[in-house]
């Protein structure tokens, strides 16, 4: 009898130890989930972006959160994620995140995504929406052709502000590259580019100089590095290796910075349609001390929702 209850004893201790396995096991799948997020996909000129709202969910970013949402493989995939949040000094804070998990100062093609995930999410119902990033207030028109005008300020120059590593400003520098001399102009529109006249850009090694270029010493900051062909006074055609992201489809901001490249080495004129591998894109600049506008079209791509789980997210250390 005694060995009877023995063996009960024992069964009912094994599914008891059996049905705690399987509530520690619940309990750890639910702690597994880290967020859930809903999002929207937007591109501008094959610059692509993954849209968040920050007014309406609480979304603690992380480098490596941002780094998992832009993964093509593992995550949503994207060149860049971009934030709303609420801003007292403007309509919105307009956060941006690169591929690598490091958050920039500028994006001109993600700002006109922006500008139209603001009014089609029904956050604003502005035509003019005024938005702040880490260091730069920026002016989004939505038109009533559906593109957006981005007043991008004033273009910073002066070495010390971009930043870049020089005696003094001027609107060419020779910087030793890879181990030759390559002469680049060097600008700021919020973010630090430096843009280099090409005589082809199919040809033009992007990829190699590009990378160089990014993380060259004199670019304390690390560098957007473009390469531009002059088509004629009015059209240019450009590519751009991004930071902390590689080479992409579009890039406004380094639009903008080839274009005041430009006319200041004096082969461009105050409008100027540059063409990017994924489309055209107008910018105007009246000269030094004027601001640039960025024009062209933001475009929804799908809405989703993803969940983060604890265990999916890659360990990384941004720039």
């Amino acid at each position: 009898m005694s060995l009877r209850r023995g063996n009960k004893t024992v069964a009912f201790a094994i599914m008891e130890a059996r049905t705690l396995e399987l509530r520690i096991a619940a309990i750890n799948e639910k702690s597994l989930i880290y967020m859930h997020l809903k999002f929207t996909k937007m591109q501008s000129l094959g610059n692509d972006f993954v849209v968040l709202d920050g007014v309406n969910n609480s979304i603690s970013m992380t480098p490596a959160i941002a780094k998992y949402l832009a993964d093509r493989h593992f995550g949503i995939g994207c060149d860049q994620i971009l934030m709303a949040e609420t801003d007292e000094q403007s309509d919105f804070r307009f956060r941006i995140f690169n591929q690598d998990g490091s958050e920039v100062e500028q994006c001109g093609n993600g700002a006109r995504c922006f500008a139209i995930f603001l009014r089609d999410s029904g956050l604003t119902d502005k035509r003019t929406i005024k938005v702040q990033t880490i260091n730069t207030f920026m002016e989004l028109d939505i038109l009533d052709t559906g593109n957006v005008k981005v007043n991008m300020g004033v273009p910073e120059m002066n070495p010390k502000n971009i930043p870049f590593a020089a005696e003094s400003e001027a609107a060419e520098y020779t910087i030793d590259v890879a181990g030759q001399a390559l002469d680049i102009s060097a600008v700021s529109m919020g973010n630090p580019h430096s843009v280099c006249i090409v005589d082809d850009i199919d040809t033009a090694p992007v990829l190699s100089l590009g990378a160089a270029l990014e993380q060259h010493d004199r670019f304390p900051a690390r560098v957007n590095a473009g390469f531009m062909q002059v088509v004629s006074r009015h059209q240019i055609r450009l590519r751009v290796f991004e930071r902390g992201v590689g080479e992409t489809l579009g890039c406004g901001s380094g639009a903008c910075a080839a274009v005041v490249a430009g006319i200041l080495r004096d082969h461009l004129d105050s409008t100027v349609t540059v063409s990017l591998p994924g489309g055209d894109a107008l910018v105007e600049w009246q000269g030094p001390g004027h601001p640039v506008f960025l024009s062209g079209p933001a475009n929804h791509v799908f809405s989703g929702q993803i969940e983060i789980a604890n265990h999916s997210l890659p360990q990384c250390t941004a720039a």
